[in-house]
């Protein structure tokens, strides 16, 4: 499978309503751009119905499925 490089994350459950629109399919510059965007809509993400999500540089897993519970 061939994706657009650079940095993006994956949701789990991958269905899940409202990833996408919370912009969940952006293929960001940097790794940190990548995290900001996260450390920002996490809450949507979660109230959404996103679980877990893992961050992939090109088609490499960094790291994760990381929990988004608040705590």
């Amino acid at each position: 499978m061939v994706t657009a490089r650079g940095w993006r994350w994956q949701a789990l459950p991958e269905a899940a309503p409202g990833f996408v629109e919370a912009g969940g399919r952006t293929v960001f510059p940097t790794r940190a751009d990548a995290e900001a965007w996260l450390a920002e809509v996490w809450p949507e993400l979660l109230e959404a119905g996103v679980l877990e999500v893992s961050l992939f540089e090109d088609d490499r897993l960094v790291y994760g499925p990381m929990g988004l519970t608040a705590g």
